[in-house]
């Protein structure tokens, strides 16, 4: 019975060593491990805008490291979410290294039609959370996180309409004329057509105009609208619909009273 006792106790002794050291260890691996992030780069593409960041991680410690995952969260400054994306590594061994991109899209054409049509319109800035999480010899959980702000440049930045300008034209039409203009805060070139439609106030269009936009990033876009709209109607406006289809997204109509 004493020789029993004292192999169990042999045993613990021998266990708790084991799990000392596998601590040790594992806690050593997890200072040695080397996370390293590129430049980021950004570019859109059919109504998607894609941050892809470069990053290499480096496993110099004794153990291989398992479903690490790099996960960003991209959020309002009140907390509405705005995307979320993740990048998985099944398998990475000890003392090998790897390279890869973590991508995050923001879908302007979601973004229009989900409530966060405001971003199209204002500046702000987006709060990211990024989490490292992976487990040592699919044993020992590791987790890392950061934050930071990353300022939000409205493409569509300070709609404004000038003042209506009515000129005659002939005995059935009047001639009218609607400044127009905004600023691209955003990042990225905005190419395609807008259209404006006058509405009076029965609820009727009496006007409709399209033109092209071409707006480089940190530029302002203005041009004159020319409608035709039939005699009498001028005293009745009541707004404008406008309608924008671009390479990046499509929205509307955007009300605007006449003031």
């Amino acid at each position: 019975m004493k020789h029993t006792i004292r192999a169990l106790g042999w045993l613990i002794y021998v266990l708790w060593l084991v799990i000392i050291v596998f601590t040790a260890t594992a806690l050593y691996s997890a200072l040695q491990l080397r996370v390293d992030f590129g430049e980021p780069q950004t570019n859109t593409s059919v109504g998607t805008i894609t941050m892809s960041q470069p990053f290499s991680i480096e496993n110099n410690g004794f153990y291989d490291i398992y479903n690490l995952n790099l996960t960003t969260i991209i959020q309002e400054r009140n907390g509405t979410p705005v995307s979320k994306a993740s990048t998985i590594v099944r398998l990475l061994p000890s003392g090998r290294r790897i390279n890869s991109a973590h991508n995050v899209s923001i879908n302007l054409n979601d973004l229009s039609s989900a409530g966060l049509s405001h971003l199209l319109f204002n500046d702000t800035e987006f709060n990211i959370e990024m989490n490292l999480a992976l487990r040592y010899a699919d044993v020992v959980p590791f987790r890392v996180s950061t934050n930071y702000t990353l300022p939000w440049g409205a493409p569509l930045y300070n709609i404004n309409i000038g003042d209506v300008t009515i000129n005659p034209y002939n005995t059935a039409h009047i001639r009218v004329i609607l400044p127009f203009s905004f600023e691209n805060h955003s990042f990225f070139d905005l190419n395609g057509t807008m259209r404006m439609e006058i509405i009076n106030t029965l609820n009727q269009q009496v006007g409709t105009s399209t033109t092209p936009i071409n707006a480089p990033p940190q530029s302002s876009y203005s041009t004159n609208l020319e409608f035709f709209v039939s005699v009498g109607s001028a005293s009745s406006l009541k707004e404008a619909h406008i309608y924008f289809n671009t390479s990046v997204f499509n929205y509307g109509p955007l009300v605007i009273p006449f003031v």
